[in-house]
């Protein structure tokens, strides 16, 4: 086993699945924390480094989506959701809280071990220095690839990792057309399998943080039956 600097932290009421999660983290080497409602868990993520959450949607107290929230406000580390809950609506909503990803119980470990990796990946690709680093101007928007940073109309714009990921991707195929497809497969790292609304779903937020009216973007264009891109 090789020990990993990464610390997750697991959120759940459900000490059993608590003891699960923990076991296979830490068999592929990883610090674990846990916490059993969303008070814990802001406290811990206020105190300690913590570089990806593991974070269940229905608890006593402060339930998952609140949490999620909440994080929000203060950082961008990934955040992983779990819920009983199938419906798309209740993965949207997960979603539209900032969460990267979703995981609907039951679940196997192993897939989940698998989600947690490729969002450690992700996470140090787009903050990764580089020599071939740049800054991308479209209109009044900046996108500072090194600094992981967006500015529009001057102001700074808090991208989630995987917002900032699939905003750069378009960006530096200005006029190509990206089905959703592929921007899951490119951005994921994974097949597009699990994709479901996710990609649309993140659009929409990124769309919320740089467009003056999200319903006439400026930006991101959706080209009908095809994807999406940035224009030239």
């Amino acid at each position: 086993m090789v020990l990993n600097k990464n610390t997750i932290l697991i959120v759940d009421d459900d000490s059993e699945i608590r003891d699960v999660i923990h076991i296979y983290l830490r068999n592929e080497g990883f610090r674990v924390l846990e916490a059993e409602n969303g008070y814990q868990a802001l406290d811990i993520v206020k105190a300690d480094s913590v570089q990806l959450v593991i974070l269940d949607v229905m608890m006593p107290e402060l339930d998952g989506i609140k949490a999620c929230l909440k994080i929000r406000e203060t950082t961008n580390i990934p955040i992983i959701m779990l819920s009983a809950k199938q419906e798309d609506i209740d993965k949207i909503t997960g979603l539209s809280t900032g969460a990267d990803d979703y995981v609907t119980k039951p679940f196997s470990p192993f897939e989940l071990m698998a989600r947690v990796k490729a969002q450690l990946r992700r996470q140090g690709y787009i903050t990764r220095p580089s020599i071939d680093a740049s800054v991308i101007s479209i209109n009044e928007m900046n996108i500072d690839i090194a600094q992981h940073q967006v500015t529009v109309r001057g102001k700074d714009v808090q991208l989630t990792p995987l917002e900032f990921a699939i905003l750069e991707l378009l960006a530096s195929h200005k006029g190509q057309v990206f089905h959703a497809d592929k921007i899951y497969e490119k951005v994921w790292k994974e097949p597009s399998g699990y994709s479901d609304n996710t990609v649309m779903v993140h659009i929409r937020n990124i769309r919320e943080k740089i467009e003056e009216n999200p319903r006439q973007p400026r930006y991101i264009k959706t080209v009908w039956g095809v994807g999406y891109k940035i224009e030239k």
